[in-house]
């Protein structure tokens, strides 16, 4: 029977990912090294025979560049109607995210993944709408070429010398729940591109002399194949967790090497590598932390520093490993890895513990099973750092003081029991004694504990006491079984205690993680980011931290204040060639390592964000591989916010050019015809003086009043867009004086007094209306407006009132009149800028968003209402704000005088 059992944490995973369909639809990518390969081709074919399932497929978006065999496929599938957009003129067609949404089909194909939407869609890349789709819980199929993923732009870019524009994230493949690899030699792809079945024949020609060679075919077939194999591969993992399978399933040759800090690890690491090229095989060098182990010196941290900086500059994955022993946390990360070979170093001399306890080799080779294992004798590397043989942390002498003084304690207690208990019950003693002194100080101490319990037992308690000399040789077997349960007593609380402190090491470095994360959750201002950062990374480096953000020539500049950290010309080149590179630089590294601070990039897929800088305490020098891990996965921590800051900046600037364009496009639409009006009419009238000075004194003033009117109408055109500007750029600053109402009423009425000739203007203005705060040439320009939208939408022979009245602190100012009113649902819009009524077509749209600025910046608030039984009214606040000053002295006098 198998009595394996799936592990808690993975079963737990592994319902989720079954329920992950009810609320997340599934992906599937039909995956091709290149254009032309099929992929549409397939992913239709498989959608027939879905549809002939019985499954509900719906095309959203295919492309079949005119190829026919891929056309017929299409045939009996249910397409949606595309988005058309127009664009500069050109309109253009999309996938109809929307209508996608809406429908919900059982299956949605989605082609060409990596293309970029027409500007105005809700998304920039198409990717996106697939995202917004999955989260939906839509299923969706598409297609992918290799050269569109985004970690591999710049190596597709070198094979093909040809920049790909169009990219997708790699989580978005990494997390498709299938990918079929779509395949086609290199030659065939050739024969069907000179056929014109991938591109027409111009194309074609120019396809063959360019991308499409066969080098580049070849190349990039490897890469989606290698791609592919990893998706597999991740597959073949996730599997054998779900199931708890421990055997390795050695599908694919994967190596692992174990190192330690010693001179022959670089031997080690380079026959590593020249078996993994052999194999073509992934590798990795792994180091292991285990209480069976010496904690590492600071010499030992820098040989294993230096023989990791090597694997990596091989190209090996690396990675430190905690466990009981070294065997058990080898095996462990062997069999999750699925690796297939073990490569560690032959020892070349045993002492007599290895003798007793078997060495971590042969340990590893008794357990490794179906595991190969390679165990290699090496030689010292000269080109790894050489140092004496690290020595344990010496132990203080008063440690061994204390395991005296233990011993004596104990044989005190015994001395009082002596008389009253047998001999056993005094052994318990002394071994306790032995246990306490194991827990504090460590296997020197505890072992002398055990040793002097033994003589002291023998002294004190032994016939003959007080003598060494024993009489009973049964005593002897006493004596060895006592030290031998008092050192392993000894051995195992020691372990404890060093397991223990491993234990706090890595709770300490998740809650490092844990708390860095968490505040940088919330941060969005790169300032505060920053700071955050270096806080953390300060109190886990003990010294000052710094981090670098590239301004806006693109040279790195402090992102906030750092007194403590030097940065002087000769630190700031370090960090700026760690932020050109995107590779660790300074201290403790083999660039620049002469800088006092150790300096690393802050990663992101389009290249460093910025730096992360930091003086370690002299304590910690050098930096371990634990220190330096941690320090990189803060790093990464910090560039996550960063790169969140980053791109919300950019969809902001995103949406203000879009606004921009939008708003230019619509000034010139709104604002070419009124310009033109005017111009022409005054261009015609002047043209008529002077073409016939001999005209009538009657059509000469007509020519010129229109003339004059034009003149004044293209005047406030030009007026209205100016103030707006102003307001909008906020240049406008308010001159508020306390001055009665009505003074502005009656100047402003005054101003119109031609244009409202027919029309009755009628005034509501209380007489006890207190004095009001406000800029009285801008609130001219408000009520002058009001009044000529009355005007312009009314017929004549009609009545505007203007009133105002108290109101909550504030005076509410109302212009209103008995003409058609607005168009429901437009109470709001008339205030946008560029807003006209459909119904005629006049004005400018500007004067009510005129109108709505000066008056926010006022702090009130303008609305529209309708009147009863027909009509509209315009109302806005004015806050008092308080009461009015007192009068200057001696202004009575001078009002009476």
């Amino acid at each position: 029977m198998d009595e394996r059992r799936p592990d808690p944490d993975a079963l737990l995973e592994r319902v989720r990912a079954e329920d992950r369909p009810r609320t997340r639809g599934r992906l599937k990518v039909f995956f091709g090294a290149s254009p032309g390969v099929g992929k549409t081709y397939a992913m239709l074919d498989a959608a027939q025979r879905a549809r002939a399932a019985g499954r509900d497929v719906v095309v959203g978006w295919v492309e079949t560049h005119g190829r026919a065999e891929t056309a017929r496929l299409l045939e009996g599938l249910e397409r949606l109607p595309p988005r058309s957009v127009e664009h500069r003129g050109v309109v253009l067609q999309e996938m109809d995210l929307d209508a996608a949404l809406a429908r919900r089909p059982g299956l949605l194909l989605v082609d060409e993944l990596a293309h970029t939407n027409v500007p105005g869609s809700r998304h920039l890349k198409r990717w996106q709408d697939v995202q917004e789709l999955l989260d939906a819980g839509l299923d969706v199929w598409t297609t992918l070429n290799v050269q569109h993923l985004e970690s591999l732009n710049d190596v597709v870019a070198r094979i093909t010398e040809v920049a790909q524009r169009e990219t997708v994230p790699d989580h978005l493949l990494e997390g498709a729940d299938e990918v079929e690899f779509v395949d086609l030699p290199p030659e065939e792809l050739l024969q069907r591109l000179r056929e014109g079945r991938v591109y027409v024949p111009e194309q074609a020609q120019r396809a063959v002399s360019s991308f499409f060679r066969k080098g580049n075919l070849t190349a990039l077939r490897e890469l989606a194949l290698r791609r592919t194999a990893d998706h597999v591969d991740q597959s073949v993992r996730d599997y054998r967790r779900a199931h708890a399978i421990e055997d390795t399933w050695p599908v694919a040759e994967r190596i692992l090497v174990c190192i330690r800090p010693n001179p022959e690890s670089g031997r080690l690491i380079r026959a590593a590598r020249r078996l993994a090229g052999s194999l073509r095989a992934e590798w990795i060098v792994a180091s292991v932390e285990s209480p069976s182990q010496p904690a590492l010196t600071a010499e030992e941290r820098q040989e294993l520093a230096a023989a990791f900086k090597l694997a990596e500059e091989l190209g090996a994955e690396t990675a430190v490993l905690s466990g009981a022993s070294v065997g058990e946390a080898l095996l462990e990360h062997a069999r999750e890895r699925n690796v297939s070979k073990i490569v560690v170093g032959k020892p070349a001399r045993q002492g007599w513990r290895a003798r007793l306890r078997g060495s971590p080799v042969e340990a590893i080779i008794r357990a490794s099973g179906e595991i190969d294992v390679y165990a290699i004798s090496g030689e010292p590397d000269d080109r790894l750092p050489r140092h004496a043989p690290g020595r344990r942390q010496p132990v203080p002498p008063h440690a061994y003081g204390w395991a005296v003084g233990a011993v004596l304690v104990c044989t005190l207690v015994s001395w009082a029991m002596f008389p009253h208990f047998d001999k056993s019950n005094l052994i318990m003693v002394y071994l306790l004694g032995v246990a306490v002194v194991a827990t504090r100080f460590g296997r020197g101490p505890s072992a002398l504990a055990a040793s002097l319990s033994v003589a002291a037992f023998d002294f004190f308690f032994v016939p003959p006491h007080l003598t060494f000399a024993v009489t009973d040789t049964q005593y002897v077997l006493t004596f060895a079984v006592m030290l031998l349960v008092g050192l392993l007593i000894s051995t195992l609380a020691v372990r404890v205690r060093e397991q223990g402190e491993a234990a706090r090491q890595r709770e300490r470095r998740t809650q490092i993680l844990f708390a860095t994360s968490r505040d940088l959750a919330s941060l969005r201002v790169p300032e505060e980011i920053a700071r955050a950062a270096v806080r953390h990374v300060s109190e886990v480096m003990q010294g000052p931290g710094i981090v670098y953000l590239p301004d806006g020539k693109g040279r790195l500049a402090p992102a906030s204040p750092a007194p403590e950290f030097p940065d002087d010309a000769r630190e700031r080149a370090v960090a700026e060639w760690s932020f050109r590179h995107g590779r660790p630089a300074g201290l403790g590294t083999d660039t620049l390592p002469g800088a006092s601070g150790l300096y690393l990039p802050l990663p992101e897929a389009q290249g460093p964000l910025g730096v992360l800088g930091v003086r370690p305490h002299e304590n910690l020098r050098p930096l371990s591989p634990e220190h330096l891990d941690l320090l990189e996965t803060m790093a990464r921590q910090v560039a996550a916010p960063l790169e969140r800051s980053r791109l919300a900046a950019e969809t902001e600037r995103a949406r203000l050019e879009a606004e921009r364009e939008r708003l230019r496009g619509t000034l010139l639409g709104s604002v070419s015809h009124d310009l033109r009006t005017p111009l022409s009419a005054i261009t015609g009238a002047a043209s008529s003086l002077l073409e016939q000075p001999s005209l009538p004194a009657d059509a000469r003033r007509d020519l010129t009043e229109t003339i004059h009117e034009e003149a004044v109408r293209l005047n406030r055109l030009v007026t209205n867009l100016l103030d707006m500007s102003r307001l909008e750029a906020g240049g406008v600053r308010l001159e508020r004086e306390w001055q009665p109402l009505e003074e502005v009423v009656g100047a402003s009425i005054g101003l119109l007094e031609k244009l409202l000739d027919g029309r009755r203007i009628e005034t509501a203005l209380p007489e006890d209306l207190p004095l009001v705060p406000f800029d009285a040439v801008l609130l001219q320009q408000v009520l002058v407006n009001l009044l000529e939208n009355a005007i312009k939408y009314t017929p004549p022979a009609t009545t505007i009132l203007v009133g105002a009245r108290l109101a909550d602190g504030a005076v509410e100012v109302e212009v209103a009149d008995d003409g058609p009113g607005l168009p429901p649902g437009t109470e709001d819009r008339v205030f946008e800028k560029f807003y006209r009524d459909t119904r005629t077509g006049r004005g400018f749209g500007l004067g009510l968003a005129i109108c709505q600025a000066i008056v926010g910046a006022h702090g009130g608030r303008i609305w529209a209402e309708k009147r009863a039984p027909r009509g509209v009214s315009f109302r806005f606040t004015l806050p008092l704000g308080g009461a009015p000053p007192p009068p200057a002295e001696g202004a009575d006098e001078l009002d009476h005088a």
